[in-house]
């Protein structure tokens, strides 16, 4: 019994606690009292401050304090930036590399202003860091041939070597840099950002610039894709045998670039077609920068009795709004609505040349506007596809070390912050703004994997090479 084991309960039990008992001194009126009210205190405050269940009662959270959200536009941007990754849809790093090293990255001439600033050109790791950079689609490119008309495969062989000899750079680069470039190789949209939020890498995929570097071969273009190829530019300022490109240059004038007549009305049939179908197959990223409004059209569904277009999002690395700026080279509001229905997104430029503009009539080349040519114009071109289309079509594309001259306040790579700063000074939601900054091409480059292994897991056919009888 609980008498035996505890002497109080003893004391309940053989009486109040007034009882007479030899055994010990009876307690005075005034103590009882005492006793009583403290009992009476702690059950009422037991009352009052302990959780009751009851109707009508709902019991108080433990507070949690909210976590301070950053207010300064500073703070935001470095919230932005530290959190979602800000990637470049077209950096030309390793074509400046190619004119100004010669490819050789491993002699101090190179390595002592590239890791501690100085780079000529608008990319060096100090800039890089300062700029808050979370990636980029790291160019290979290579020029058009002096004659671009001429599509045959040996016009092509040397610059399928020289597109290698590109692609061999940025590998190198990435392995002599492993704190700063994620692995290239097998790289995915989800390896890309293990390596930005976990390892805080650099996301570093590739891009070729114009089907003429595959010298009309799929199977080269499939090679390139095993290299960390993940988008390939259907034309740079050539045609090719798969589609017609924005811009060219006469063979008769190389040094002059001009509106480009059509010569296949957009993509050719069968090949670009076919073409088009494969990439989605293979998960290759279609870039619509570069090409003609014919070609960007049947890309994207705009053309249905030719072509259904591509099945996957696709991606303009490097092109602003042609309503802001009247160039080929810019996208036009049809087009962006294609763009919207597709899922894909349109990486505004910074060449000045293509942000600020104005018309010089039809069939021209628009005149340059210089005074425009400023940070501001970029984030008018972002905010334009932004609010047409929607902020989920829209990112930025630089085009660092591929223009001569820069936009007034974005003098290179580390001048991002300040890009960012002014969309939300403007009003921009930070939810939207870190879509613009890499959301959204991380989204397009997550879909076009899905749509792959769909098409893989059917067993859509492989495009084969259209091969000469060896003997």
């Amino acid at each position: 019994m609980k008498s035996d084991r505890y002497p109080k309960w003893a004391e309940l039990e053989a009486g109040d606690f007034g009882s007479d008992s030899p055994s010990r001194p009876r307690r005075s009126a005034r103590a009882k009292k005492v006793t009583l009210c403290v009992v009476f205190s702690c059950l009422l405050l037991s009352y009052l401050f302990l959780p009751i269940r009851g109707a009508g009662y709902i019991p108080r959270k433990p507070h949690t304090p909210k976590p301070q959200l950053p207010q300064s536009i500073e703070e935001r941007v470095k919230h932005i930036l530290s959190h979602t990754p800000l990637v470049d849809g077209h950096n030309d790093l390793a074509i400046l590399l190619r004119a100004h090293f010669n490819n050789h990255i491993y002699n101090d001439n190179f390595t002592k202003p590239f890791t501690e600033g100085g780079l000529t050109g608008h990319v060096d790791i100090p800039r890089l860091r300062d700029g808050m950079n979370g990636g980029a689609f790291w160019s290979v490119f290579w020029p058009c041939p002096s004659n671009g008309s001429n599509f045959s495969d040996s016009n092509y062989g040397s610059i399928v070597a020289s597109t290698l000899s590109q692609i061999d750079l940025l590998h190198r680069l990435s392995h002599s840099y492993p704190d700063t470039f994620s692995p290239i190789s097998n790289i995915t949209s989800s390896s890309a950002l293990h390596s930005f939020h976990h390892n805080h890498e650099l996301i570093s995929p590739l891009g070729i610039e114009g089907l003429h570097q595959i010298a009309n071969s799929p199977s080269i273009l499939r090679q390139y894709h095993s290299l960390g190829v993940r988008y390939a530019t259907l034309t740079h300022n050539c045609p090719n045998k798969f589609a017609d490109s924005a811009l060219d240059t006469p063979s008769d004038d190389p040094r002059k670039i001009r509106i480009a007549p059509p010569v296949h009305h957009g993509l050719s049939v069968p090949h670009g077609v076919d073409l088009i179908k494969e990439m989605n197959r293979i998960g290759m990223i279609i870039d619509l920068s570069h090409t003609s409004v014919d070609t960007m059209l049947d890309v994207l569904g705009g053309n249905p009795d030719k072509t259904a277009g591509s099945k996957a999002p696709v991606m303009f690395s490097h092109s602003s709004a042609y309503e802001v700026c009247p160039h080929p080279r810019n996208v036009p509001d049809q087009v962006l609505d294609l763009v919207k229905r597709n899922g894909g997104v349109v990486m505004v430029n910074f060449a000045p040349d293509f942000i600020s503009c104005t018309s010089a009539g039809e069939g021209k080349l628009p005149d340059f506007d210089e005074e425009n040519a400023t940070l501001e114009q970029v984030v008018r071109h972002v905010r334009y596809i932004g609010e047409r289309i929607g902020w989920e079509h829209v990112g930025f594309g630089s085009d660092f070390d591929g223009i001569e001259t820069v936009p007034k306040g974005l003098e290179d790579v580390s001048k991002y912050p300040d890009l960012v700063g002014k969309l939300l000074e403007e009003g921009v939601g930070d939810e939207y703004v870190k879509k613009v900054v890499g959301g959204n091409v991380l989204r397009v480059w997550a879909e076009v994997e899905r749509v792959a292994k769909e098409m893989q897991e059917r067993g859509e056919p492989v495009m084969e090479d259209e091969l000469h009888s060896l003997w």
